[in-house]
């Protein structure tokens, strides 16, 4: 009897559940249902040797690769710098979206054999979608004490100006902790990019139930200008106040720096551990950086309680860390 072979070509579901049809027949007789589902493999499909269920060979079948692969076996391209150039077409090429290309070039230097190049391809993959690109929504958890950044349209501050509350919330997710990232190109700012990067990027946070307002720090200043701007207090530390809103006076240009790793010039992944301070774009602040904080102290607003979040210039230490993650929901 002949057996339908896996080539690659239909879905590795459908074809598993084409075979299961003939369970009976080599349940007992063919080494079992899993052994002979791998020898029905074609020979150009390479498969890890921890394949060691029906969901391991599932999930290890990418019907890219396996084209890929066998592509270059019908046309007998063996040599692996011409595998790396046939891959490398097949990318997807976007003047605003050059990632997929640049890491490409970069981790091909090593690669010596099909095996390492999907290995290395399927990492690409991987990381790209951890990536946080223009207008993805995010959450900032505060490291030491396990918060989101929290802000609710109808919570106000009841100093001047009296802007939307922004304190460290909960320690499950909700949304009113969601932020949408908006970015440019500190070099030229008219030109929005796709993907953050750490040395080139000024960052706008806007509240994701409420996108026309930013997070930041306001202000107010005299119209002739001659006298530097007053900012709010935060209310229990006498730091910065920070807060959403819209308003002329309002400094909201945050740069992200890695936390744990000194002039980091990589991209912007989700669960990367930063650093948020205000840059000034306005030319209006004269003075050392302000870092975005939360830290144990609390202030009360009517009868609900609330951890402070704040803008400082102090030394920057554990309670200036976010952890910065992808909304799954948002950004599938």
């Amino acid at each position: 009897m002949g057996f339908p072979k896996y080539d690659g070509n239909i879905h590795p579901d459908e074809w598993i559940k084409d075979i299961q049809k003939y369970n009976n027949i080599w349940k007992n007789n063919y080494g079992g249902f899993l052994n002979t589902a791998i020898s029905l493999i074609d020979p150009t499909i390479k498969l890890p040797t921890e394949i060691n269920d029906i969901e391991n060979l599932h999930d290890k079948n990418s019907k890219f690769i396996l084209k890929f692969r066998k592509l270059c076996y019908n046309a007998e391209i063996n040599d692996i710098e011409e595998q790396k150039k046939y891959l490398y077409k097949s990318l997807p090429t976007d003047n605003n979206y050059t990632y997929f290309l640049t890491e490409f070039i970069k981790r091909m230097e090593n690669v010596n054999s099909m095996n390492e190049l999907i290995k290395e391809f399927e990492e690409i993959i991987t990381d790209e979608a951890n990536l946080i690109k223009h207008e993805s929504t995010v959450t900032l958890k505060h490291v030491p004490t396990g918060k989101y950044l929290t802000s609710v349209s109808d919570l106000n501050y009841t100093t001047r100006g009296k802007n939307q509350l922004v304190f460290a919330g909960n320690s499950n997710l909700d949304p009113n902790a969601l932020w949408n990232i908006r970015f440019f190109n500190l070099n030229n700012k008219n030109n929005n990019k796709v993907l953050a990067s750490y040395t080139e990027t000024s960052n706008y946070l806007l509240h994701h139930k409420v996108t026309s307002r930013p997070l930041g720090v306001p202000f107010t200043r005299d119209f002739d200008g001659n006298n530097p701007p007053r900012y709010n207090l935060s209310p229990s530390s006498s730091n910065l106040e920070v807060s959403c809103n819209l308003q002329n006076c309002y400094d909201g240009n945050w740069e992200i720096s890695h936390s744990k790793l000194e002039n980091h010039q990589g991209y912007l992944k989700s669960n990367d551990t930063i650093n948020l301070s205000l840059n000034n774009l306005n030319g209006l602040y004269k003075g050392p950086v302000r870092f975005l904080r939360s830290h144990d102290i609390q202030f009360t607003i009517e009868n609900d309680t609330f951890q402070e979040v704040v803008c400082h210039n102090e030394t920057v230490g554990e309670n200036d860390e976010w952890c910065i993650e992808l909304d799954k929901n948002f950004n599938s």
